[in-house]
């Protein structure tokens, strides 16, 4: 995005723990609510990547929202289960709509009808994220909860999780190449955290040239804005939205 890419390359430190800059749409991950449609084995593949991908923003919404941990993991998997059923994310795509939107939307519908279910079924069903995985990222959660209204928390959650995600293909490439000590170096200053090493002190600890650092850095930081707009044209139903989208994400953790 013109005039963000060091505000977005600064902003990864929130997440703590991105095949060229035109994305080809087509072949992005809303291929996912498309192929959902259908009964296959590659359907229920991506429709359940989907359901892994939103479960820990919309499952804090319910949390904010009063519900018991238990209850809200019941509510969020009954909401999932709904949706693997019924499979209508085609009102989405008819709509060119933006999956963080229509799924905050729906959850919203689901909970206020949620009285008229059964919520037993929630247990019966299969999990896709089980309690005391949720429960442990709640207590690892520093999130200031108490001062964040349930839509604020799924925004930030929602933000969070790409950063992860970004994070997660970035560091695997890096792997895969052989270049895992470099990353875990060059990733301290990606998110220019206080106290982190110059590019002088990575380059003797790595046995490399200052100069090298440098364009090591340059590259990665590069990288990174790609898998990073890529992994928001994801989430977007039309190629025009992902520029607002992408704006969207940098002013949730801006705030």
């Amino acid at each position: 995005m013109p005039g963000n890419d060091d505000e977005v390359t600064s902003l990864s430190a929130i997440g703590g723990s991105a095949q060229n800059g035109a994305v080809a749409f087509a072949t992005t991950h809303w291929s996912v609510v498309l192929t959902a449609q259908g009964r296959s084995p590659g359907a229920d593949e991506a429709l359940e990547k989907l359901c892994r991908t939103y479960w820990w923003p919309l499952y804090g919404f319910v949390r904010r929202s009063g519900y018991k941990p238990e209850e809200a993991q019941d509510l969020t998997q009954g909401f999932f289960a709904l949706i693997l059923e019924r499979r209508d994310l085609d009102v989405v795509r008819r709509e060119k709509g933006r999956l963080r939107s229509y799924l905050l939307v729906s959850l919203k519908n689901f909970l206020a009808k949620a009285r008229r279910y059964d919520m037993a079924v929630k247990r019966e069903g299969r999990s896709l994220v089980p309690l005391d995985e949720l429960l442990a990222r709640e207590r690892a959660d520093l999130e200031p909860a108490d001062t964040l209204s349930a839509d604020k928390i799924y925004e930030r959650r929602w933000a969070l999780t790409l950063l992860e995600h970004v994070l997660g293909r970035l560091e695997g490439e890096y792997r895969t190449a052989g270049n895992a000590s470099l990353f875990e170096q060059l990733k301290e200053l990606l998110a220019d955290e206080p106290g982190h090493l110059s590019q002088a002190e990575i380059a003797r600890g790595l046995g490399m040239t200052e100069n090298a650092v440098k364009q090591a850095f340059h590259r990665l930081r590069q990288r990174y804005r790609l898998l990073l707009r890529d992994e928001i044209a994801q989430t977007v139903a039309v190629p025009g939205d992902v520029e607002d989208e992408l704006r969207h994400f940098i002013s949730v953790l801006q705030t």
